[in-house]
Parts: C-alpha cells; sequence; structure tokens
C-alpha cells in the first residue's frame, strides 16, 4: 500500500511538471544579463516631443543591484550643458528632460511560444508621487515585451510597482526570431545628482523560485502522508 501511494505522489508531481512545460518564470535575478536602454524626450513644458534613444549602462539609468535587491531611482545626467538642465547642470538645477530608463534581460528564441511570467517583490517605492520643481514626476512599471524579429512591433504587458509581491505574465508568439525583453522602465525627469536623494527610489527583489516552491510542497505534502501512512 505505501509503494503504490508513493508512486501516487510522484505521479502527481510528474503530471504537474508536465503541465508546465509551455509555460517558463522569470523574476529578478542579479546574476542575468541585465542590459538598458534610454529614450530621451523633451519635457511637457517644451512640447514633450522625442529627441533620441540608445543603449545606456543599467548603472547610467540609474539602476543598480546591491546584493539581491535592486535600486531603481531619478535619472542624473553628470553634464553641465543646457541640453540636460535648466538654466545648466548643478545643484538646485532643473531637468530639462524626460528619460524613459529600461533596463531588462533579453532574449531570442527562447521564451517564444509560452507564457512567461515576471515576479518580483517591491520592497519599498518612495519615488512614485514625488515632481520636481515644474510639477513633473516619475512612474515605474515592471514589463514583459515581445518583440518582432526587425523590433518593427511588440506586443508587452504591464503591472506599476506597488510595495508587495507582483506577477505579470504573457502568452509570447511562437516564432523563434523574435526577442523576448522582461525588466523595468521608468519615466520621469532626470535630475542632478546631489539632488536625487529626496525623490525616493524603488527596492525590488526576486521571489523563490515556483520549482523552489513546487519542490517544498511536494516535500510537505509527503512528509505529511508518510505520517499518516505509518
Amino acid at each position: 500500500m505505501k509503494k503504490i501511494q508513493a508512486i501516487a505522489l510522484i505521479g502527481c508531481a510528474v503530471l504537474c511538471t508536465a503541465g508546465r512545460m509551455d509555460a517558463a518564470t522569470v523574476t529578478v535575478d542579479p546574476s542575468a544579463s541585465w542590459v538598458g536602454f534610454m529614450n530621451v524626450s523633451e519635457t511637457p513644458q517644451n512640447g514633450g516631443g522625442y529627441v533620441f534613444g540608445s543603449s545606456w549602462g543599467t548603472a547610467d539609468l540609474v539602476a543598480t543591484f546591491s546584493g539581491p535587491v535592486l535600486t531603481l531611482a531619478p535619472n542624473s545626467v553628470n553634464d553641465t550643458s543646457s541640453f540636460w538642465y535648466t538654466p545648466s547642470g548643478g545643484p538646485g538645477s532643473v531637468g530639462n528632460k524626460t528619460m524613459d530608463a529600461n533596463m531588462y534581460v533579453e532574449t531570442t528564441g527562447v521564451y517564444t511560444g509560452q507564457t512567461l511570467t515576471f515576479t518580483g517583490n517591491v520592497l519599498s517605492n518612495s519615488l512614485v508621487g514625488h515632481v520636481n520643481q515644474l510639477g513633473n514626476g516619475w512612474t515605474s512599471v515592471a514589463f514583459i515585451k515581445d518583440f518582432a524579429p526587425d523590433y518593427s512591433s511588440s506586443v508587452s504587458t504591464t503591472i506599476p510597482l506597488t510595495p508587495g509581491l507582483f506577477s505579470i505574465s504573457l502568452a509570447t508568439i511562437n516564432n523563434p526570431a523574435r526577442h523576448v525583453q522582461y525588466g523595468f522602465e521608468t519615466i520621469g525627469p532626470d535630475v542632478w545628482a546631489t539632488d536625487a536623494g529626496p525623490y525616493g527610489n524603488i527596492q525590488i527583489t526576486a521571489v523563490p523560485e515556483p520549482a523552489t516552491l513546487f519542490l517544498v510542497g511536494v516535500a510537505g505534502l509527503a512528509i505529511a502522508a508518510c505520517r499518516r501512512w505509518r
């Protein structure tokens, strides 16, 4: 009898695992290959028009890991030019551009044709809700984006970074040439570095991998079963 019950438990585990073969889950892993991209636009007061976009280092966004914790903060450009600040860069200056900072992991052909889930734990968010001297504030979201092979179009899903656990999922298109990104997008005015502190930041970390939670759950069931079947 005990052997049959043990086999049943294993069978359940195999069925549960098989049911997830067309799905994948990722989280906020500091060892992943994170990259940065910045889109720069005029502020709303200057018409809001798009200026340029280019790859940036994640630290330049500003998005940095300290151990397992990712911190997202207002962007700061170390350039005194009036292009970036009014009247020019320095303490007390006003951000002259809207910075759309994207920190993400990109894969090609890895998660296509699957339901990809992105999870994390927002430890705190003291950035969203602040505004600068002109009344320009910040938004920040977690996202999954599924791009065409030439990046000409995409489908995406987002969720605001409010304190607590988040989980978003996207059923990606089954084309191995497509690019799937997951990460964070923070939009708001640039701030001179020494003035950034009072505007706050966002801190995020990982949640346990579903596989780990699944194994813990199976182990718990097995222990409980053993106690019942003695």
